[in-house]
């Protein structure tokens, strides 16, 4: 049986971008092996998948036009312009545009 599949996009995030740069980096200089970097790399992608559902709690409410969504391969894109999000503590921050990625929060395997 394969291991489960954890879903890539938060390689985009900045921690994730930063992970990636270090990664590169000791392959360039020979201090790991690039197979280690591939299961580094995997290893994050189910961690932070786990540690964004489990510790995080804060919530918030937007509010926005609808500029475009699609649905292609079970993801849904959103991209909202003059977006306002009003933070758990009612503080409020204003956004010109912003792009939402929602993905099935099951995970592989489970019904």
């Amino acid at each position: 049986m394969a291991a489960p599949s954890y879903y890539e996009l938060y390689r985009a995030s900045s921690i994730g971008l930063a992970l990636i740069d270090t990664i590169d980096e000791f392959v360039h200089a020979g201090r790991i092996e690039p197979q280690l970097a591939m299961k580094i790399i995997a290893n994050f992608d189910r961690a932070i998948t786990e540690v964004l559902a489990d510790k995080v709690k804060a919530r918030l409410n937007f509010k926005g036009h609808l500029d475009t969504y699609r649905f292609c391969d079970e993801v849904w894109t959103f991209l909202i312009k003059d977006v306002s999000f009003k933070l758990d503590n009612q503080s409020t921050i204003q956004a010109e545009k912003v792009k939402i990625v929602s993905c099935n929060s099951k995970k592989p395997g489970e019904v």
